[in-house]
């Protein structure tokens, strides 16, 4: 490996720490007064049945996959 100018080797360390410094860590619990909003039913993936149904039926159509929540699919989009 070559020897590189200083400003070089700096400007590496520099992107280096700038790219740790941007990793997101989180150090906060959740509250117990926050717990409400999060089982609020608004926040539940599964609370509308039709669109759940939906994105399974998309999801194995295009995956050409078979089984799962109860989706069968062929890969063509057709049941």
């Amino acid at each position: 490996m070559k020897n590189r100018p200083a400003w070089k080797r700096i400007g590496l360390a520099a992107f280096v720490a700038a790219l740790l410094g941007m990793t997101g860590c989180a150090t906060t619990r959740v509250q117990p007064w926050e717990r409400t909003m999060l089982t609020d039913y608004t926040m539940r993936p599964d609370r509308d049945p039709l669109a759940s149904a939906t994105a399974d039926h998309t999801y194995y159509s295009r995956e050409a996959a078979h089984g799962g929540r109860g989706v069968g699919g062929s890969g063509c989009g057709c049941n």
